[in-house]
């Protein structure tokens, strides 16, 4: 079944909040999120700045030590105009240079859905009016957090958050590990485009039209940090501080994985991964960073028929 949901209200905060949609395993939602700064697709404030989120959906059946799967559909800006910081963040540089960045005034994007790109339009540099691709995703998604916990949609943990992984795009399942009831699911903080780590501190930010799928995962093992796959890839997200402890969660949970779900033992995962495992960045310019491991699921075995 497919709904329909228009969102008025708007969530800061990750937790157990009432859901505005119960939806059954297997279902489609189509909806709309805000920008970072609570606009809509008309540029209308409808919520404070600070990645307000669309939802809770309450999915009827998903427990906790289920996994709760997303399978994001469509993923579309739905106006022509965003924005983004100009200037990186100082936690990506030396601390020396600190002093040399530049002032830095919001950076105005043409963004057109037809051509499919983005095109620096403000503040004026010798750059000249760049054009990007676009590639639509969510910086930020996730379920209601561990032991009823109300986290800041600017953080990331286990229950995913503002993960900031350019990867989550249309065509890509994320697996979440589920701590309430019917998972409350929320979702938000779109980006055109974004490099590499969030280093600016935004993507191009701009409000989405979103079309998603949810079911029900029953699995041997649990699972416990973030998970996604797409045709090529299968991956792993870690979401701590330091970067080395995001490293250590994504690449342990990639492990835990494999095995659970492709029969390999130890020593098979851990040569597999010793030479083909590949690492992305998501967010790692905040307090939390994002490390993300993948594997290219040409290199697996046959997947267990029971697995998610």
């Amino acid at each position: 079944m497919e709904h329909r949901f228009n969102p008025l209200r708007f969530f800061p905060t990750l937790g157990p909040h009432e859901p505005v949609l119960r939806v059954r395993d297997g279902d489609s939602v189509v909806t709309a999120t805000v920008d970072s700064q609570g606009c809509d697709h008309r540029g209308e404030s409808l919520a404070p700045r600070g990645n307000p989120q669309t939802g809770p959906f309450f999915v009827e059946g998903v427990e906790p030590g289920d996994a709760l799967a997303v399978r994001f559909v469509e993923i579309l800006p739905n106006r022509t105009d965003g924005y983004c910081r100009s200037s990186i963040s100082p936690r990506v540089v030396d601390p020396e240079y600190v002093p040399e960045l530049p002032a830095a005034p919001l950076a105005r994007w043409h963004v057109d859905s037809g051509a499919g790109t983005a095109t620096l339009v403000a503040p004026e540099s010798k750059l000249g009016r760049l054009e990007l691709p676009l590639s639509p995703m969510l910086g930020c998604f996730g379920v209601a957090p561990r032991g009823g916990q109300t986290l800041s949609t600017i953080t990331a943990a286990e229950h995913g958050g503002n993960m900031d992984y350019n990867g989550f795009t249309a065509g890509t399942t994320a697996y979440l590990p589920v701590f309430e009831p019917g998972a409350l699911f929320f979702l938000g903080d779109g980006h055109a485009a974004q490099g590499d780590g969030e280093i600016a501190g935004t993507g191009i930010e701009i409000s989405m039209d979103v079309r998603f799928t949810v079911s029900r995962v029953r699995t041997e093992a649990p699972v416990r940090w973030p998970r996604g796959e797409d045709e090529e890839w299968i991956f792993t997200v870690g979401n701590a501080c330091p970067l080395e402890s995001a490293t250590r969660a994504a690449t342990t949970e990639m492990l835990r994985w494999l095995s659970s779900d492709w029969h390999l033992d130890a020593l098979g995962a851990h040569l597999l991964l010793g030479q083909g495992v590949r690492y992305d960045l998501g967010h790692v310019g905040g307090a939390v960073s994002t490390v993300v491991c993948k594997v290219k699921k040409s290199l697996l075995p046959e997947r267990r028929q029971d697995a998610s």
